[in-house]
């Protein structure tokens, strides 16, 4: 990922990457917000301002995802 500014939650902890290398989750939102700094990502705005963490099925825009959610246990 070098050259790309990646957003510093993105990592073997994040669910988003997770959910992305198990082809459960569309390319566009890696691109669009973990490899964008995490630019106008609720999930890393949350975190940081907030201390809270997002289900693993809140998308980056803050809409769930609804396939994640019903495998959660």
């Amino acid at each position: 990922m070098s050259g790309k500014n990646v957003c510093v939650w993105y990592d073997a902890t994040s669910a988003m990457k997770r959910a992305y290398d198990a082809g459960r989750l569309d390319k566009h939102w890696i691109d669009d917000y973990c490899l964008n700094g995490g630019k106008n990502c609720v999930r890393k705005k949350r975190w940081e301002g907030e201390g809270y963490i997002s289900p693993g099925w809140v998308l980056p825009d803050g809409s769930v995802d609804e396939d994640l959610k019903a495998d959660e246990p």
